[in-house]
């Protein structure tokens, strides 16, 4: 008595009728998809408490010291908040969490046997592969948008009174001039808190006056004499001129429409990892492999790219994904990954930055779906 090797069914002996050999993934494949990864229960529990819990729990204990004891804590809400949880939290777990769903959602059939039945049926490789994608994304995108709704929601309704500006109280949306008058009104304080450049005053800032303060001339002999309270204002509000720049991004509560922005490209760092992670899954066929290569790309390599210029090698850097989404970055927010202000950076323009980030995405998924289409079953 002979066996007969199971063979897979082909798309040329399906019937004119039987859909199991195109290429578009149907609802229920996605559907499938979608459960499969929803029971994955550690790596669901790890999205939902970075995503959600993380900056639910940080605004909570925020909220409540500020309750106890708001002399000592500020509001839980404001720029800093806003800016460290978008651009620092969400923005950087957010892609390395997508990226670790990509590789669970490339890996999974091989990690658990499941591929080979899966290929016997006849359904198109290539639709198997499709169906990851809106699976995947239907998970990630809710609990990204969940934890920035958080955000926005105490940032607004815990907004500070006033602004902080380097430490100093500054009321907010004050034009360039009314700024300058409000400067130069207290001279001791702007000279004092705010960075300047090639201002030289005779001014008492205290023991341990902050970084960038107005400076203070110290001479052999006697203490040269304190300046004048018109070379004091005028010193003011030339300062106030060149943090303009700076005091225009801040707010009290984000405006609806750099929320929106920030919600957007939040949204956008997340799939561009769940898709890299997808492809790069399916290629290699190695989860762990695959999340520690987007951690090292998140956490090591895209911060060097974009905030080393090296010589010659400028327009390679700004290949990198990384720098790229960092570009299209709301004006409003700090620079993603530091770097000490835009003119130590890589940067592009937002039509260079569009082309890059499609060409990672058509790459790595055309690479993961031909490894799935030609992987033995």
């Amino acid at each position: 008595m002979t066996a007969t090797p199971e063979v897979g069914i082909s798309a040329a002996s399906l019937p004119p009728t039987d859909r199991r050999g195109s290429p578009i993934p149907t609802f229920a494949m996605i559907a499938t998809r979608f459960l499969e990864l929803g029971k994955r229960r550690g790596l669901m529990v790890a999205l939902i408490a970075v995503l959600v819990g993380l900056p639910t729990v940080f605004l909570a204990v925020r909220l409540v010291l500020h309750a106890v004891a708001p002399q000592t804590y500020g509001p839980a809400g404001g720029y800093d908040i806003f800016a460290g949880l978008s651009s620092g939290v969400l923005y950087t777990f957010g892609f390395i969490l997508a990226a670790a769903l990509g590789a669970a959602a490339a890996t999974g059939d091989l990690t658990d046997g499941m591929f080979r039945h899966l290929v016997v049926t006849g359904r198109s490789r290539l639709a198997l592969y499709l169906a990851r994608i809106p699976a995947g994304l239907a998970i990630l995108a809710p609990l990204v948008a969940v934890g920035f709704a958080v955000v926005c929601a105490v940032c607004v309704l815990a907004a500070p009174t006033n602004l902080s500006l380097n430490g100093l109280s500054v009321p907010a949306r004050l034009s360039e001039s009314q700024l300058q008058t409000w400067a130069a009104d207290h001279a001791t304080e702007t000279l004092c808190h705010f960075p300047s450049r090639n201002i030289t005053v005779e001014i008492r800032c205290g023991p341990q006056p902050p970084s960038g303060s107005g400076q203070v001339t110290k001479r052999r002999g006697s203490p040269p004499p304190p300046s004048s309270p018109a070379e004091l204002r005028a010193a003011a509000a030339q300062v106030a001129r060149q943090n303009w720049a700076e005091y225009q991004k801040q707010f009290l509560y984000p405006p609806l429409s750099l929320m929106v922005k920030t919600g957007l490209w939040i949204e956008l760092e997340a799939a561009i990892g769940f898709l890299l992670g997808l492809g790069l899954g399916s290629l290699i066929g190695q989860r762990t492999v695959t999340v520690v290569m987007m951690i090292v790309l998140e956490v090591i390599l895209t911060p060097i790219a974009l905030r080393t210029r090296i010589p010659h090698m400028i327009n390679l850097q700004r290949g990198v994904v990384g720098v790229a989404t960092a570009n299209l970055e709301p004006g409003q927010l700090p620079l993603a990954f530091g770097g000490g202000g835009r003119d130590f950076r890589v940067t592009e323009s937002a039509g260079t930055a569009v082309a890059v980030i499609l060409a990672w995405l058509l790459v790595w998924s055309v690479l993961g779906a031909w490894r799935m289409m030609t992987r033995d079953a």
